[in-house]
């Protein structure tokens, strides 16, 4: 008797689960692209380098900052880079066709960098997007955060995030760590693909710093190759989890070296500090939101780790 009580609620669980409403992301289904042409420098070969942006249908040519269009609130790790005066393009994330459906595809890959064919660097780079902004050309590869505005303002409280993936996970264990400023490294462990949700209630001080309490979070990383999956539900947590089974200390507040930036009302990019976890009623004034073939530090990776992901909504 008691294991069918237990199968019943499964079932029951089940049910409510398929039921949710969905509210699609926009341009969430990934089937319109930007296709931006950048040439890049002589001095590293001067190839035409192909890169995308989620946003309604258009051609870019030149070497032109992209600000997000058409009301578009995705921004990818694919950019346009002018370090010392050298342009450089990356592109890892991309449009893919699969049984004539479009979904993102999203890489960790080596970028090559040959300076007249003398000076090799490699620089490992992985395939995000991700709710907000970055900020054209970057001129670094110092403090990837400072570059970017994480975030979205959003109000509600959907019970999960819902969309359709892949996993295809390379069987080497190893990751490697290049940022073309050094030698690369090789570091054991495999990285993970991953996909996380967070609702913030955002504030700002005096002085313009910005502060954040935890109000949602879910977030998940992938270890394995996982086959196409349609409708997969990662669930939102309200208030502090820390004392939840599930709970992991990737899943931690964003502050110090992990804080991500946003601009304040002053239009100034600076860190926004989450100070604690919010209650489990409070509403929120931010979202963001992330698909990543990674899931450590900036220019570490698995390379030829890949995610495809489809249909982003929330469910309610």
């Amino acid at each position: 008797m008691k294991r069918i009580f237990f199968l019943t609620l499964a079932a029951i669980g089940a049910i409510n689960a398929s039921a949710l409403t969905l509210e699609p992301l926009k341009y969430g289904d990934f089937s319109q692209w930007v296709t931006r042409h950048i040439t890049e420098s002589k001095v590293i070969g001067g190839k035409q380098k192909t890169v995308y942006e989620i946003a309604p249908a258009a051609t870019i040519e030149g070497n032109k900052p992209y600000v997000n269009a058409g009301g578009s609130p995705w921004a990818t790790s694919n950019v346009y880079a002018k370090v010392s005066g050298v342009v450089k393009a990356s592109n890892t994330v991309s449009p893919f066709n699969r049984n004539g459906d479009t979904c993102a595809r999203l890489e960790a890959k080596m970028e090559e960098v040959k300076v007249l064919g003398l000076i090799n660097m490699d620089v490992m780079v992985a395939g995000s997007i991700f709710l907000g902004r970055v900020f054209e050309p970057i001129s670094s590869t110092k403090g990837p955060f400072s570059k970017m505005e994480m975030g979205v303002p959003y109000t509600k409280r959907p019970k999960a995030l819902v969309y359709d993936y892949e996993v295809i996970m390379p069987a080497n264990d190893t990751r490697t760590k290049s940022t073309g400023l050094s030698s690369k490294k090789t570091l054991q462990g495999r990285d993970n693909a991953e996909v996380y949700i967070i609702l913030q209630k955002r504030w700002e001080d005096s002085n313009g710093k910005l502060y954040a309490q935890r109000v949602g979070t879910g977030r998940e990383r992938y270890d394995r190759s996982i086959p196409w999956t349609k409708g997969h539900q990662l669930p939102i947590h309200y208030g502090d989890i820390t004392r939840e089974p599930f709970y992991k200390p990737w899943m931690g507040l964003l502050n110090g070296e992990r804080a991500y930036y946003a601009r304040n009302s002053k239009g100034k990019l600076v860190p926004v500090e989450e100070v604690g976890w919010a209650g489990p009623d409070e509403t929120p004034t931010h979202v963001l939101m992330m698909a990543s073939s990674t899931c450590g530090e900036p220019f570490i990776g698995t390379e030829g780790l890949t995610l495809l992901i489809d249909n982003i909504a929330f469910g309610f």
